[in-house]
């Protein structure tokens, strides 16, 4: 009862944000992110402490602007997530744009698959949406929302142009079937796991449970890893597709040891793209929640 209640609730602002003009929908939504952050204390706080724990020379009125950023850039994709069904191939463009594309088309024609690295960032939900308009589908690999309404809802969205939920339960056979079909898909691995689907690797300097499976996934196949982010570009006024080059793997034929070298080396690319645009990532996430065995709780 009560997620049919959160769904009926949330409607009618889903149909305003279809409905109005674009610049009217973004400012609508980032709106609406900005009045839960003003009612959410949670939020806040764990924002707060993860900008604190991730930019301790930072001033906290500095770590405020950073926050509020977030929450602005969580808006503006809300409202491009409900746009969805407005978006076609002749007027994507117009949203989203392709950079570094060849590096793309390099690691596809390898033929061994690809699999995206991405983070929550920016507009990652653009990700797949804006690249299977331009005929390149893909596999996602993401959490169900705890709404089962809202859940079904994006998921429609997120598969209207061809793409693939990949099922957590299903995850593995899931990957080595794409990969050796030369399929693609993309993986959003900067959030807090626990053992055994987590190793521990560094991030901004603290170790942080991260899943291995990309880095398994790829050393077993010989995929390319292309790090793939969706940056909000002001001067634009649309978002950068971006793809960067394949890095070369880590094979020094211990697997154990060369999945966490892997792992991170993706969780630095991730690191790498959020202290370029600290604003743009999910900082609300409890990412350093599962700590080593022994180590106090940092939440």
């Amino acid at each position: 009862m009560r997620q049919r209640v959160e769904y009926a609730v949330a409607w009618p602002f889903i149909k305003a944000l279809q409905i109005l003009p674009r610049p009217l929908a973004r400012a609508f939504g980032i709106g609406l992110a900005w009045a839960v952050y003003l009612l959410h204390f949670r939020l806040r706080r764990v924002g707060m402490r993860n900008l604190a724990l991730a930019f301790p020379g930072k001033s906290n009125r500095e770590r405020a602007h950073i926050l509020r950023g977030e929450f602005t850039s969580l808006g503006r994709q809300l409202a491009e997530v409900c746009r969805f069904p407005k978006y076609t191939a002749e007027n994507i463009d117009e949203v989203v744009a392709y950079d570094g594309f060849e590096n793309y088309e390099r690691a596809a024609a390898r033929g061994k698959g690809v699999l995206f690295l991405t983070a929550h960032f920016g507009g990652w939900e653009l990700s797949a949406f804006a690249h299977s308009l331009h005929g390149h589908w893909m596999h996602v690999v993401m959490r169900p929302m705890d709404n089962i309404y809202l859940d079904r809802l994006i998921q429609d969205h997120r598969s209207m142009h061809g793409n693939k939920v990949v099922e957590k339960d299903n995850f593995v056979r899931g990957l080595l079937e794409a990969m050796k079909a030369g399929e693609a898909v993309g993986i959003l691995m900067d959030t807090n796991m626990t053992p055994p689907q987590g190793v521990f690797v560094d991030f901004f300097g603290i170790p942080a449970c991260t899943a291995s499976g990309l880095a398994r996934i790829a050393l077993r196949t010989d995929a390319a890893v292309v790090p793939g982010f969706t940056i909000w570009d002001p001067e634009l006024g649309k978002y950068r597709l971006r793809f960067d080059p394949a890095p070369e793997l880590i094979r020094t034929g211990d697997d154990e040891a060369d999945a966490i070298a892997n792992t991170q080396l993706f969780t630095k690319i991730i690191e790498d793209y959020v202290r370029r645009y600290p604003d743009q990532w999910l900082w609300v996430h409890r990412r350093w929640k599962t700590r080593p065995e022994g180590q106090p709780s940092l939440y």
